[in-house]
């Protein structure tokens, strides 16, 4: 997804275009096996499951394709075993980056991070070198056509931590524990679209830089995100 508001540029996402939807939907297939794997094969029975559906359903991937990943994991003909791992590092300029992986090498896994910071003018840090700049949030995005009243209302009653107006769409921010109530609210309010609907890591301290500099730290961003056992990688771009 692309455009002109935060949401769009927290996490940087490339846009769904033809030659990059093979890979952004190969991404959420393993988040979604991984999720199918640790309990129930049914969204309503797997809060991290149904997570992981909401998200693919928000990048537009195709529900034989949520279905036939879900079925994958249940045993049929998959036996790989993927591991959760987080890397935090630091871009040109101290721009903090955390790079969230699934991976089932985690040898194969930290020597391409490591490779790709080092090759475009950063480092890969230790464990909380970078994590105190970012919170785990909820972040969820509806379209602004949605009545403004309403959205606000149930947001907030919901817990939503808050609720931001931009042109085009709301961004919804929520706590980690409040985020499925809040986006359970909305559905059984009739909203029906969600342009974004994760649990993601959101800058609490950001870094200003310049325009060469940004150029730089995009360029690594996207290399980090060509890496297959890469799903998201976060930053602290300050964007104004």
């Amino acid at each position: 997804m692309s455009g002109h508001s935060k949401w769009a540029t927290i996490h940087r996402k490339k846009g769904l275009i033809d030659a990059q939807r093979g890979k952004i939907f190969q991404k959420l297939t393993k988040e979604i096996m991984v999720a199918a794997k640790s309990g129930s094969p049914d969204p309503a029975q797997n809060s991290a499951l149904r997570l992981a559906v909401d998200k693919a359903k928000a990048q537009n991937m195709p529900k034989d394709n949520i279905e036939n990943a879900i079925k994958k994991a249940a045993g049929i003909g998959d036996n790989v075993n993927y591991e959760h791992i987080v890397y935090e590092g630091y871009g040109p300029s101290g721009v903090a980056i955390m790079v969230d992986c699934l991976t089932d090498n985690k040898n194969r896994t930290a020597a391409a991070v490591r490779s790709t910071f080092t090759k475009h003018g950063g480092n890969l840090g230790t464990d909380g070198s970078v994590s105190y700049m970012f919170k785990y949030s909820g972040s969820i995005v509806v379209p602004s056509d949605y009545d403004e009243n309403m959205i606000m209302e149930t947001c907030l009653e919901a817990g939503a931590d808050n609720v931001e107006k931009e042109e085009e769409t709301y961004l919804i921010t929520t706590s980690a524990n409040d985020f499925s109530s809040v986006k359970d609210a909305l559905s059984n309010a009739g909203v029906s679209e969600f342009l974004e609907c994760e649990l993601t890591y959101v800058p609490i301290i950001y870094s200003d830089v310049d325009d060469e500099t940004k150029d730089k730290v995009y360029k690594i961003l996207d290399a980090l995100d060509d890496i297959d056992d890469v799903q998201e990688v976060y930053n602290n771009l300050k964007e104004e």
